[in-house]
């Protein structure tokens, strides 16, 4: 699992050392794959629109007392990543599909099995990307699908910032 998170992240940075001029943005997602998360997201060619990945990290903590002084915590830590497709004319109005895979690892103090797993995810969404950097905001919805069965009603919105593209000289 572990190789395959680095493997990713090693592709994303590669890449986008290579193509500077790739549109990028980082944003904040609730809902989605990531069920809270801060994510970042490539075009893999100098354009606006077309193939590109994401790769974030999410999660939450719950505590409470254990009744005799103590704490019980679980943490758990969501980390998508996915391809998605941008399809739009205007440079800034894109639909937006892609799927992927999303790594769930647990941890507890008070429960020795702690455990991982993954789950797959699709998404069918809208997002609004300025050409020349700024907001950016996304709503979709987002199947999910894994070990628990299917969950087809489940989306998500997000709001972050795009970088603009680096002007040729």
């Amino acid at each position: 699992m572990k190789r395959i998170l680095t493997i990713a992240l090693a592709f994303l940075i590669i890449k986008n050392s290579v193509s500077a001029q790739a549109a990028q943005s980082v944003y904040f997602e609730l809902g989605g794959p990531g069920l809270a998360s801060f994510n970042y997201d490539t075009r893999f060619g100098n354009r606006e629109d077309g193939l590109g990945g994401r790769i974030g990290v999410g999660g939450f903590v719950i505590s409470s007392n254990d009744g005799i002084g103590g704490k019980d915590r679980v943490g758990v830590v969501f980390i998508p990543v996915g391809l998605n497709y941008l399809l739009g004319k205007d440079n800034k109005h894109y639909f937006e599909l892609g799927a992927g895979v999303t790594p769930v690892i647990a941890s507890s103090t008070f429960d020795s099995e702690n455990f991982s797993t993954t789950f797959g995810h699709v998404l069918f969404g809208y997002r609004i990307q300025p050409k020349e950097g700024g907001f950016t905001f996304r709503a979709f919805i987002n199947p999910i699908f894994g070990s628990f069965g299917f969950i087809p009603y489940y989306g998500g919105v997000s709001f972050g910032y795009k970088f603009g593209a680096k002007k040729e000289k």
